[in-house]
């Protein structure tokens, strides 16, 4: 996979293989991956995917549900990691959340690479944050609604609804993981102040799933 990795015009090709070993490690696991499409993405359009962000399986599971070719948003500390890091570093995006600068050139490459046509992948909660799972960390970070609507890119809102249950630390427990993806969200004409009302509506359709599923009380949005 590294000799694909030399030129950028073989990158999409190796992305594929990344995929492929995805789909082909939960196969061998055992671990069947239960897809829902509210909406089913379509196969030549440009996206940005957001999903919640409890589970260290989250960033697998997108590498294995996401058909698109698109580039991760990630920490930095991924690709500090031996040949994984520098696959990483080669075909994802990755951000030092610490870091302004690191944060503004992200937010850079992440429209860039829009705007040649390939989608991305991000949790705008920035991290496994939240104190209470399955109530997402709030606020959302605004750099994915920013990229989305500076390309004017639909935004699709993914569930995972069960993979904190399957590997809640570092241990998998068995299961077999269920996500959702939602109806798209147009943002073509909207501009930086529309980002509030993306926010709002990514996190109350992706919430309230988690609400459903958990049995809970509706979670209100907080901007700020």
């Amino acid at each position: 996979m590294y000799l694909f990795l030399i030129s950028s015009k073989t990158h999409r090709f190796s992305h594929a293989l990344f995929q492929l070993w995805a789909k082909v490690f939960f196969f061998i696991s055992g671990l069947w991956i239960k897809k829902e499409y509210r909406y089913k993405p379509e196969p030549k359009k440009t996206y940005v995917f957001v999903a919640n962000h409890f589970s260290y399986l989250d960033i697998a599971v997108g590498m294995g549900i996401i058909d698109h070719n698109f580039a991760f948003v990630g920490k930095s500390s991924v690709s500090k990691m031996p040949l994984l890091g520098y696959l990483f570093k080669k075909l994802h995006i990755a951000v030092d959340r610490g870091d302004k600068n690191s944060r503004s050139k992200t937010l850079v490459r992440g429209i860039k690479s829009l705007a040649r046509g390939k989608s991305i992948f991000i949790m705008p909660e920035g991290g496994i944050l939240s104190t209470n799972i399955p109530k997402m960390h709030q606020p959302l970070k605004d750099g994915p609604f920013v990229m989305a609507v500076e390309n004017g890119v639909p935004i699709i809102p993914i569930t995972f609804k069960n993979l904190y249950d399957i590997m809640p630390k570092t241990t998998i427990k068995g299961g077999r993981p269920h996500v959702i993806f939602h109806e798209a969200i147009e943002t073509k004409g909207l501009n930086k102040k529309d980002i509030p009302m993306l926010k709002e509506r990514v996190y109350n359709t992706i919430q309230g799933e988690l609400d459903a599923f958990y049995k809970m009380a509706p979670t209100p949005f907080v901007e700020k």
